[in-house]
């Protein structure tokens, strides 16, 4: 990269068109995006093809954040750190990747299943007679794994639930955790445990001891009630890393996006007016028209100089966001142990396990079978040896899986991301900022920026759009690149009410 990158100045946008059809002009205004995360990344993409000339610097080697895979040194395969699933609700992810034609490479799982302690086997799916909200009542009130009356109870609950505000200024005692308020609910240890844990871990990325009542009722408003396709579960069939990172590589270049990946900003060139460019680890200084900082909360405040610190308050409440650990354990056995794409694991260590296929090694008679388990908040492994958590999963699956019981453990790695979401506390939503700042042409992306969702690769794409919104805003043009919720039917309006606009 040159020493120097000349990207001032005033002329207006041009028009949103393909670039292949509308050549930048040479004085296109310059944007730098720094972070190529989802949220960088769906930035990139919503302003390609608008007259921009964008810059993507992502200090890492490859794209995707979070959602990436690491090379697996026995087999030379991509492996996921930790896997990554969307959900029905999901539009503007949907978005992305219909936008970017990787949509093809999930699969959509219209069934759920959650296997009990005891190895009992229960399906949830969508009732073909019933329309939303009442879609998987059928299901819910068919968990065996319950008692009957603690089915009912939580039906009960769950329609106190609904009725309760949307938003996380709820006031005490409904603002304190959805563990607090379940408990108020006089919901059993064991509902909690098989039913409201199951559930709201794996979506928040936090316990129900410490998440947010109101981020507990959008899981189940938005990820379960709205539509009746809200709960259905996409899996990506080939690694993170080449569907966000590959991939995305090939589209943003031909889309005339310069990615600058290895390339570390060590600040924003900024004061509390105005932002114009940025400062690279390298002493390269880099101008531009605008800036969508996209890094994680936790690098954002020191990127920023404290000149133009003083000009964001909200940045010191970053200082307050908490993180939650998720880990991802890989198994490879010697066999299949069920035939099932993915199954929850109700009241053990485990919470998903996801079949990821067959890697044949150089003798073709000798199959590993690879499966990964998700454990979300996963504090309570921590400290604990590697190789004892490993030994009380495997015990959980053959209690759960016969044909386990023969299998062997080839081998396996456990990964931990400490702060790989942020905390979905009560009080969160006064930490997290709107993507507009208050100094000129600094804009900000990511999960953890104001979206009204939870720490998702949905709110991080929804991040990256709103910021894209606000860009184009500060030029003079006003376009909803947002996608809606899914839409809700008469029934589900009239108990749920309308979407909340975000």
């Amino acid at each position: 990269m040159s020493a120097e990158i000349s990207g001032e100045s005033t002329a207006a946008p041009l028009a949103a068109a393909s670039l292949a059809e509308a050549p930048l002009a040479a004085d296109a205004p310059r944007i730098a995006i720094v972070g190529g995360g989802l949220a960088g990344l769906a930035t990139a993409v919503a302003l390609a093809g608008r007259g921009f000339r964008i810059d993507l610097f992502e200090s890492r080697s490859r794209l995707g954040g979070r959602a990436t895979s690491f090379t697996d040194p026995e087999s030379g395969e991509l492996v996921d750190h930790c896997q990554h699933v969307s959900m029905g609700c999901c539009t503007n992810l949907a978005d992305f990747c219909r936008r970017t034609g990787i949509s093809d490479q999930f699969s959509r799982q219209r069934v759920l299943h959650f296997f009990s302690p005891e190895g009992r086997r229960d399906d949830l799916s969508a009732s073909r007679w019933l329309p939303a909200p009442l879609h998987l009542l059928p299901g819910l009130l068919r968990l065996s794994y319950l008692s009957l009356g603690e089915r009912l109870s939580i039906v009960r609950a769950m329609m106190r639930l609904i009725r309760l505000p949307s938003d996380d200024a709820i006031p005490p005692p409904n603002g304190a955790t959805i563990g607090h308020w379940l408990h108020q609910q006089r919901q059993s240890p064991r509902a909690i445990e098989r039913f409201w844990s199951v559930v709201l871990t794996s979506a928040l990325g936090e316990s129900v001891e410490r998440a947010s009542l109101a981020h507990a009722r959008k899981v189940f408003v938005d990820g379960f009630l709205a539509s009746r396709t809200a709960y259905e579960v996409e899996v990506p069939n080939i690694p993170l890393g080449e569907l966000y990172g590959r991939r995305l590589e090939d589209w943003l270049t031909r889309h005339g996006v310069t990615l600058h990946l290895g390339e570390a900003i060590e600040k924003v060139d900024a004061d509390a007016h105005r932002a114009a460019g940025l400062l690279l680890r390298n002493g390269t200084r880099v101008w531009a028209d605008a800036i969508v900082l996209a890094a994680p909360w936790q690098r954002v405040a020191a990127l920023i100089p404290p000149d133009a610190a003083a000009a964001l308050p909200w940045l010191s409440g970053l200082a307050r966001i908490g993180g939650s650990p998720i880990t991802g354990i890989h198994l490879w056995f010697d066999r299949q142990l069920f035939p099932l794409p993915n199954a929850a694991l109700v009241g053990m260590l485990s919470q998903w396990v996801f079949s990821r296929g067959t890697n044949a090694r150089e003798d073709s008679a000798n199959c590993e079978h690879y499966y990964q388990v998700v454990i979300s908040a996963s504090r309570q492994i921590a400290g604990r040896d590697r190789a004892e958590v490993v030994e009380e999963i495997c015990s959980e699956l053959k209690r759960i899986w016969p044909a386990a019981r023969a299998a062997r453990l080839v081998r396996w790695r456990l990964v931990t991301e400490q702060a790989a979401v942020f905390s979905v506390q009560p009080g969160i939503e006064g930490l997290r900022p709107g993507q507009k700042t208050s100094i000129d042409r600094l804009f900000v992306a990511g999960d953890w920026t104001r979206t009204g969702w939870p720490a998702t690769m949905e709110g991080a794409v929804r991040s990256g759009y709103l910021a894209a919104e606000a860009l184009l805003r500060s030029r003079g043009q006003s376009e909803r690149i947002l996608v809606a919720d899914l839409s809700r039917g008469f029934l589900a309006r009239l108990i749920l009410g309308k979407p909340i606009e975000s």
